[in-house]
Protein backbone atom coordinates (compact mmCIF):
# COMPACT_ATOMS: atom_id res chain seq x y z
CA UNK A 1 0.00 0.00 0.00
CA UNK A 2 1.64 3.40 -0.98
CA UNK A 3 1.04 7.09 -1.06
CA UNK A 4 0.84 8.50 -4.69
CA UNK A 5 1.47 11.72 -5.62
CA UNK A 6 0.35 13.21 -8.84
CA UNK A 7 2.44 15.47 -11.06
CA UNK A 8 5.87 15.25 -9.22
CA UNK A 9 7.44 16.31 -11.69
CA UNK A 10 6.46 19.69 -11.34
CA UNK A 11 8.19 21.73 -8.05
CA UNK A 12 5.30 21.10 -5.42
CA UNK A 13 5.08 17.86 -6.01
CA UNK A 14 8.95 17.00 -5.34
CA UNK A 15 8.76 19.42 -2.50
CA UNK A 16 5.79 16.84 -1.54
CA UNK A 17 7.90 13.88 -1.68
CA UNK A 18 10.48 15.43 0.02
CA UNK A 19 9.04 16.00 2.60
CA UNK A 20 6.93 12.97 3.37
CA UNK A 21 10.91 11.70 3.29
CA UNK A 22 11.65 13.68 5.77
CA UNK A 23 8.97 12.58 7.85
CA UNK A 24 10.67 9.16 7.32
CA UNK A 25 7.73 7.59 5.43
CA UNK A 26 9.65 4.88 3.80
CA UNK A 27 10.91 5.69 0.49
CA UNK A 28 9.36 2.34 -1.31
CA UNK A 29 6.05 3.46 0.09
CA UNK A 30 6.06 6.47 -1.95
CA UNK A 31 4.97 6.66 -5.58
CA UNK A 32 5.91 9.94 -7.59
CA UNK A 33 4.49 10.13 -11.10
CA UNK A 34 4.75 12.45 -13.82
CA UNK A 35 4.99 12.70 -17.60
CA UNK A 36 8.41 12.64 -17.92
CA UNK A 37 9.87 9.92 -15.53
CA UNK A 38 13.21 10.79 -15.98
CA UNK A 39 12.92 13.73 -14.10
CA UNK A 40 12.55 11.72 -11.08
CA UNK A 41 15.74 9.57 -11.26
CA UNK A 42 16.75 11.24 -8.52
CA UNK A 43 13.79 9.46 -6.12
CA UNK A 44 14.07 6.65 -7.40
CA UNK A 45 17.87 6.48 -6.94
CA UNK A 46 16.45 6.78 -3.32
CA UNK A 47 14.08 4.08 -3.20
CA UNK A 48 10.63 6.25 -4.09
CA UNK A 49 8.47 3.74 -6.56
CA UNK A 50 8.44 6.25 -10.13
CA UNK A 51 5.43 5.24 -12.16
CA UNK A 52 4.42 7.09 -15.86
CA UNK A 53 1.38 9.35 -15.57
CA UNK A 54 -0.49 11.63 -17.68
CA UNK A 55 -3.52 13.17 -16.31
CA UNK A 56 -5.00 12.84 -20.16
CA UNK A 57 -4.02 8.94 -20.27
CA UNK A 58 -7.30 7.18 -18.22
CA UNK A 59 -4.82 3.72 -18.23
CA UNK A 60 -1.57 5.12 -17.08
CA UNK A 61 -3.34 7.04 -14.43
CA UNK A 62 -5.07 3.46 -13.37
CA UNK A 63 -1.45 1.57 -13.34
CA UNK A 64 0.09 4.10 -11.51
CA UNK A 65 -2.90 4.77 -8.68
CA UNK A 66 -2.78 0.47 -8.31
CA UNK A 67 -1.99 -0.56 -4.59
CA UNK A 68 -2.27 3.08 -3.56
CA UNK A 69 -3.65 3.83 -0.29
CA UNK A 70 -3.83 7.82 -0.40
CA UNK A 71 -3.29 9.66 -3.50
CA UNK A 72 -2.17 13.58 -3.68
CA UNK A 73 -4.35 15.17 -6.46
CA UNK A 74 -2.15 18.15 -7.53
CA UNK A 75 -4.08 20.26 -9.62
CA UNK A 76 -3.19 19.76 -13.28
CA UNK A 77 -1.46 22.56 -14.66
CA UNK A 78 -3.38 22.79 -17.97
CA UNK A 79 -5.90 25.24 -17.47
CA UNK A 80 -9.09 24.61 -19.39
CA UNK A 81 -8.59 21.06 -19.53
CA UNK A 82 -8.11 20.50 -15.26
CA UNK A 83 -11.59 19.00 -15.13
CA UNK A 84 -11.35 15.97 -17.23
CA UNK A 85 -8.01 15.49 -16.28
CA UNK A 86 -9.09 15.29 -12.34
CA UNK A 87 -12.07 13.23 -13.03
CA UNK A 88 -10.12 10.55 -14.47
CA UNK A 89 -7.67 10.51 -11.37
CA UNK A 90 -10.31 10.76 -9.12
CA UNK A 91 -12.67 7.45 -10.94
CA UNK A 92 -9.12 5.86 -10.88
CA UNK A 93 -8.84 6.38 -7.16
CA UNK A 94 -12.54 5.32 -6.50
CA UNK A 95 -12.19 1.79 -8.26
CA UNK A 96 -8.85 1.12 -6.11
CA UNK A 97 -11.23 2.01 -3.19
CA UNK A 98 -8.21 4.44 -1.78
CA UNK A 99 -8.49 5.76 1.86
CA UNK A 100 -7.92 9.03 0.81
CA UNK A 101 -7.56 11.66 -1.62
CA UNK A 102 -6.25 14.70 -1.13
CA UNK A 103 -6.78 17.64 -3.56
CA UNK A 104 -4.71 21.14 -4.08
CA UNK A 105 -7.37 23.52 -4.67
CA UNK A 106 -7.33 27.21 -3.97
CA UNK A 107 -8.22 29.66 -1.37
CA UNK A 108 -11.53 30.20 0.18
CA UNK A 109 -12.71 28.32 -3.02
CA UNK A 110 -15.99 28.06 -1.92
CA UNK A 111 -16.45 32.08 -2.18
CA UNK A 112 -13.88 33.33 -4.81
CA UNK A 113 -15.59 34.96 -8.34
CA UNK A 114 -11.81 34.05 -9.61
CA UNK A 115 -11.69 32.95 -12.98
CA UNK A 116 -9.16 30.49 -12.35
CA UNK A 117 -11.44 29.14 -9.30
CA UNK A 118 -13.59 27.66 -11.66
CA UNK A 119 -12.17 24.39 -12.38
CA UNK A 120 -11.40 24.28 -8.75
CA UNK A 121 -15.29 24.43 -7.91
CA UNK A 122 -15.71 21.96 -10.23
CA UNK A 123 -13.40 18.96 -9.17
CA UNK A 124 -14.36 20.09 -5.34
CA UNK A 125 -17.90 19.01 -6.78
CA UNK A 126 -16.56 15.80 -8.41
CA UNK A 127 -15.19 14.90 -4.94
CA UNK A 128 -17.82 15.43 -2.68
CA UNK A 129 -20.15 13.40 -5.50
CA UNK A 130 -17.71 10.94 -5.86
CA UNK A 131 -18.00 9.01 -2.78
CA UNK A 132 -14.31 8.88 -2.59
CA UNK A 133 -12.87 10.04 1.19
CA UNK A 134 -11.71 12.99 0.52
CA UNK A 135 -9.45 15.67 2.00
CA UNK A 136 -9.59 19.75 0.46
CA UNK A 137 -6.28 21.75 0.77
CA UNK A 138 -7.43 25.15 -0.67
CA UNK A 139 -3.70 26.96 -1.41
CA UNK A 140 -3.45 30.47 -1.41
CA UNK A 141 -0.74 32.22 -3.52
CA UNK A 142 2.73 30.99 -3.86
CA UNK A 143 5.76 33.30 -2.78
CA UNK A 144 7.72 32.45 -5.56
CA UNK A 145 4.54 33.70 -7.93
CA UNK A 146 6.35 37.52 -7.11
CA UNK A 147 9.90 35.79 -6.20
CA UNK A 148 10.68 34.40 -9.29
CA UNK A 149 9.88 37.01 -11.40
CA UNK A 150 12.21 39.78 -9.84
CA UNK A 151 14.83 40.09 -12.39
CA UNK A 152 12.38 41.50 -14.60
CA UNK A 153 10.80 43.41 -11.68
CA UNK A 154 14.55 45.06 -10.68
CA UNK A 155 15.21 46.20 -14.48
CA UNK A 156 12.19 47.97 -14.90
CA UNK A 157 12.32 49.02 -11.30
CA UNK A 158 8.60 48.51 -11.06
CA UNK A 159 6.12 45.52 -9.87
CA UNK A 160 2.79 45.94 -12.03
CA UNK A 161 -0.69 44.76 -10.99
CA UNK A 162 -4.19 45.26 -10.60
CA UNK A 163 -4.98 44.10 -6.86
CA UNK A 164 -5.26 47.59 -5.76
CA UNK A 165 -4.82 47.47 -1.59
CA UNK A 166 -5.90 43.82 -1.16
CA UNK A 167 -4.15 41.72 0.76
CA UNK A 168 -2.44 38.37 -0.52
CA UNK A 169 -1.84 35.34 1.96
CA UNK A 170 1.31 33.39 0.27
CA UNK A 171 3.13 31.29 1.34
CA UNK A 172 6.32 29.03 -0.08
CA UNK A 173 5.54 25.87 -1.78
CA UNK A 174 7.75 24.30 0.52
CA UNK A 175 5.13 25.17 3.16
CA UNK A 176 2.26 24.33 1.40
CA UNK A 177 4.52 20.65 0.50
CA UNK A 178 4.82 20.15 4.22
CA UNK A 179 0.95 21.15 4.80
CA UNK A 180 0.18 18.44 2.38
CA UNK A 181 2.38 15.49 3.25
CA UNK A 182 1.64 16.05 7.25
CA UNK A 183 -2.51 15.29 5.67
CA UNK A 184 -1.09 12.78 3.91
CA UNK A 185 0.57 10.94 6.94
CA UNK A 186 -2.48 12.11 9.43
CA UNK A 187 -5.15 9.96 10.49
CA UNK A 188 -9.30 11.00 9.86
CA UNK A 189 -8.89 13.11 7.39
CA UNK A 190 -11.83 12.65 5.22
CA UNK A 191 -14.13 15.70 5.19
CA UNK A 192 -11.35 18.21 5.77
CA UNK A 193 -11.23 21.22 4.32
CA UNK A 194 -7.90 23.46 5.22
CA UNK A 195 -7.96 26.92 4.12
CA UNK A 196 -4.16 27.38 3.76
CA UNK A 197 -2.28 30.87 3.31
CA UNK A 198 1.04 32.55 4.78
CA UNK A 199 0.60 33.96 8.67
CA UNK A 200 1.25 37.82 7.35
CA UNK A 201 -0.78 39.00 4.30
CA UNK A 202 0.53 41.86 2.23
CA UNK A 203 -0.22 44.14 -0.40
CA UNK A 204 1.52 44.27 -3.57
CA UNK A 205 2.80 47.97 -2.36
CA UNK A 206 4.02 46.65 0.44
CA UNK A 207 5.75 43.50 -1.57
CA UNK A 208 7.50 46.40 -3.63
CA UNK A 209 8.39 47.78 -0.71
CA UNK A 210 10.22 45.13 0.63
CA UNK A 211 11.92 44.44 -2.57
CA UNK A 212 13.18 48.30 -3.17
CA UNK A 213 15.17 47.69 0.57
CA UNK A 214 16.19 44.49 -0.40
CA UNK A 215 18.06 45.42 -3.53
CA UNK A 216 18.44 48.90 -2.16
CA UNK A 217 16.61 50.29 -5.37
CA UNK A 218 13.89 52.11 -6.20
CA UNK A 219 11.43 49.65 -6.85
CA UNK A 220 7.54 50.93 -6.71
CA UNK A 221 3.64 49.36 -7.21
CA UNK A 222 1.79 50.16 -10.17
CA UNK A 223 -1.59 49.38 -10.11
CA UNK A 224 -3.24 48.83 -13.77
CA UNK A 225 -6.72 48.85 -14.87
CA UNK A 226 -7.27 44.59 -15.58
CA UNK A 227 -6.75 45.37 -19.09
CA UNK A 228 -4.09 47.05 -19.11
CA UNK A 229 -2.16 44.71 -17.23
CA UNK A 230 -3.11 41.70 -18.97
CA UNK A 231 -1.96 43.68 -22.13
CA UNK A 232 1.06 44.70 -20.19
CA UNK A 233 1.44 40.61 -19.78
CA UNK A 234 0.44 39.80 -23.45
CA UNK A 235 3.31 41.94 -24.05
CA UNK A 236 6.23 40.18 -22.23
CA UNK A 237 5.12 36.89 -23.50
CA UNK A 238 2.18 35.48 -21.80
CA UNK A 239 -0.12 34.08 -24.16
CA UNK A 240 -3.37 36.42 -24.02
CA UNK A 241 -5.87 33.97 -22.52
CA UNK A 242 -3.58 33.54 -19.48
CA UNK A 243 -2.92 37.03 -19.52
CA UNK A 244 -6.43 37.65 -18.82
CA UNK A 245 -7.17 34.96 -16.27
CA UNK A 246 -3.98 36.82 -14.35
CA UNK A 247 -5.01 40.27 -14.49
CA UNK A 248 -8.82 38.47 -13.17
CA UNK A 249 -6.63 36.97 -10.12
CA UNK A 250 -5.19 40.34 -8.96
CA UNK A 251 -8.76 41.58 -9.26
CA UNK A 252 -9.60 38.75 -6.80
CA UNK A 253 -7.14 39.41 -4.73
CA UNK A 254 -8.31 43.12 -4.90
CA UNK A 255 -11.17 41.88 -3.28
CA UNK A 256 -9.79 39.70 -0.25
CA UNK A 257 -10.42 36.47 -2.53
CA UNK A 258 -6.86 35.11 -1.68
CA UNK A 259 -6.51 36.40 2.06
CA UNK A 260 -7.31 33.83 4.27
CA UNK A 261 -7.65 34.80 8.05
CA UNK A 262 -7.16 31.35 9.73
CA UNK A 263 -4.22 29.47 10.97
CA UNK A 264 -4.45 26.25 8.86
CA UNK A 265 -1.76 25.70 7.33
CA UNK A 266 0.74 27.30 10.26
CA UNK A 267 -0.86 24.46 12.20
CA UNK A 268 -0.25 21.89 9.59
CA UNK A 269 3.15 22.14 9.29
CA UNK A 270 3.98 23.11 13.50
CA UNK A 271 5.91 26.53 12.25
CA UNK A 272 5.57 29.93 11.46
CA UNK A 273 5.04 29.99 7.61
CA UNK A 274 7.79 31.48 5.58
CA UNK A 275 7.43 35.68 5.94
CA UNK A 276 7.33 37.17 2.85
CA UNK A 277 9.97 39.92 3.60
CA UNK A 278 12.82 36.63 3.91
CA UNK A 279 12.01 35.28 0.91
CA UNK A 280 12.24 38.69 -0.80
CA UNK A 281 15.56 38.69 0.17
CA UNK A 282 16.95 35.49 -0.37
CA UNK A 283 15.36 35.90 -3.91
CA UNK A 284 16.98 39.16 -4.55
CA UNK A 285 20.48 37.85 -3.14
CA UNK A 286 20.10 34.82 -6.05
CA UNK A 287 19.56 37.15 -8.83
Amino acid sequence: MSIVITGATGQLGRHVVEALLHRNIPASEIVATGRSVEKLADFEARGVQVKPMDYADPASVAQALKGARKVLLISSSEVGQRVDQHRTVIEAAKAERVELVAYTSIANADTTGMKLAAEHQETEAILRDSGVPFAILRNSWYLENYTDQLPGTLAQGALAGSAGDGKVSAASRADYAEAAAAVLVAENQAGKIYELGGDHAFTLAELAQEISAAASKPVTYQDLPADDYAGLLAGFGVPQPFADILADSDLGIARGDLHVTGSDLRELIGRPTTPMPAAVRLAVAAV
